[in-house]
């Protein structure tokens, strides 16, 4: 019988270590402590509040950096939600909600539509547009038949042609029934599945259905998880499952009037034991049987906490840089790589700001790194009052780092170009994103690798890295690894 009684560390207080926190106390443990060295809990879910003037009238507004939306496969959000009482507007948009609408624009500021074949019409676009959609259910019934397991969270048993994890099916969705949907553990046999370690674009040309990456670039290279040519297919299908890719193609998604940090916030505040915050973890050392954890508060002192278990749910690849990691640890989280997203929250020349988010494609390939890739204008009706949000990713596979100065000054520049010259930068900054393994290193068994080592010293690895980096993902394998060694 489980020891309830364990004294639990996590490190991280992000949606990784709030969903661990959640998830022990539901299972009865409630000894645990959650450290987190900033000031909010949250991670990249970060919604500051701003000031805005509409019509006369001066308000606050919550504003995104991180993440924006959800669908109805957020199955462990949907399960913090009802833990901290705080819920989504949607699946459709509602006046004065935060609105999910875009265009695509040109960099040379056109605004086109790519998918409506009504407008600039010609014959070439619509044999585009049934090549598209023909492409789209033959994924649809590829994923459904010749990659089963495909749709579990994580990557477990993958490199050996097999699956294993909780399902993210939405039962009526897509083929999904009851037995096969959440929170169901599902696992088979399946040699095709080891194609998710090909680059999606590999993945997708072996399969003949490159169109569709036309439907998925957009939710995909533009929200920083990177290019096509480089991320492992089975990364791009966890995140955008065909039941998820179909919402977005239909709008039908959810929001946060007050920011996707509230879902945390409000966990936190329901917790028996809320995260101790502007808390370091200096370091960790793990004898025998125990787990010793060196903090350090805002005022810089240091105190020695002694822990049983340690749930770390911070990037690994730094892990070493506080922990006596072993040298198998050293070595599997050095194959760890991210991607190195920027963005922010700036105001525009009076009357010159976007009034709807916009996507500019063009500028979503190796070949324009820097550039911005993506607006977000989160209240419509405050039209060309409304600060936006601007996202371009500086690094790509094999490529030179675009700096971060540069990569600043080029999104200005993009924005000016399409007609919105920013006035004032409200917020800035660069976040560690997408960490991942590259496709040699997933294909080698990477995952498995990794969970051959859960448990060792006590010590557990949840977060980003364990199937993707958004906040369902991340949020559902803190349930796995909780619900599986505790």
């Amino acid at each position: 019988m489980a020891n309830k009684d364990l004294r639990v560390c996590i490190i991280g207080g992000g949606p990784a270590g709030l969903s661990a926190a959640m998830y022990l106390e539901k299972k009865g443990y409630e000894n645990y402590v959650v450290y987190e060295k900033l000031n909010r809990v949250g991670g990249k879910c970060y919604s500051p509040l701003i000031e805005v003037t509409h019509n006369g009238v001066t308000e606050k507004k919550s504003f995104e950096t991180g993440a924006i939306m959800g669908a109805i496969t957020y199955h462990a959000v949907h399960e913090m939600e009802e833990f901290g009482g705080y819920h989504h507007c949607g699946p459709y948009w509602k006046e004065k909600e935060p609105n999910m609408r875009r265009e695509f624009r040109k960099v040379t500021g056109e605004v086109y539509e790519p998918f409506n074949p009504k407008t600039d019409f010609s014959l070439r676009k619509v044999k585009g547009l049934l090549k598209l959609k023909k492409q789209m259910k033959k994924l649809n019934k590829l994923m459904q038949t010749k990659y089963v397991g495909y749709d579990c969270y994580g990557h477990l048993r993958i490199a050996e042609g097999k699956y294993y994890g909780i399902s993210k099916g939405v039962e009526g969705y897509c083929g999904a029934t009851k037995e096969n949907s959440f929170p169901n553990y599902i696992e088979g046999v399946n040699e095709n599945l080891k194609d998710l370690a090909l680059p999606f674009s590999e993945f997708c040309k072996k399969n003949k259905v490159s169109e569709v990456m036309r439907i998925w670039i957009a939710p995909f290279t533009s929200f920083g998880y990177g290019y096509f040519d480089e991320i492992p297919a089975s990364l791009v299908m966890k995140y955008l499952d065909v039941t998820t890719a179909l919402e977005f193609v239909k709008m039908g998604l959810w929001t946060w009037p007050e920011g996707t940090q509230q879902i945390y916030e409000h966990v936190n505040k329901k917790l028996k034991h809320p995260a101790v915050l502007e808390t370091e973890v200096v370091k960790v050392e793990r004898p025998e049987g125990k787990v010793i954890v060196t903090i350090r508060d805002k005022e810089g002192k240091e105190s020695v906490e002694t822990f049983d278990r340690l749930l770390v749910t911070t990037p690994l690849d730094h892990f070493k840089d506080f922990a006596d990691a072993t040298e198998e640890e050293k070595e599997l989280f050095s194959k760890i790589v991210h991607e190195k997203y920027c963005d922010y929250i700036a105001t525009f020349e009076p009357g010159m700001s976007p009034d709807i988010s916009g996507y500019m494609v063009d500028n979503m390939v190796p070949e324009r790194l820097g550039h911005a890739m993506v607006y977000y204008n989160r209240w419509q009706y405050l039209g060309r009052d409304c600060p936006c949000t601007v996202y371009a990713l500086r690094n790509h596979t094999g490529d030179p780092d675009v700096s971060y100065e540069d990569t600043m000054r080029m999104m200005d520049e993009d924005m000016s170009k399409v007609g919105f010259p920013i006035k004032e930068k409200l917020y800035a900054q660069e976040v560690y994103y997408c960490p991942h393994v590259s496709c040699e290193d997933f294909a080698s068994g990477w995952y498995d690798k990794l969970e051959a080592l859960q448990g060792n010293k006590n010590t557990f690895y949840a977060g980003e890295i364990i199937s993707f980096g958004d906040m369902e993902d991340t949020c559902a394998a803190s349930k796995d690894i909780v619900g599986r060694f505790f």
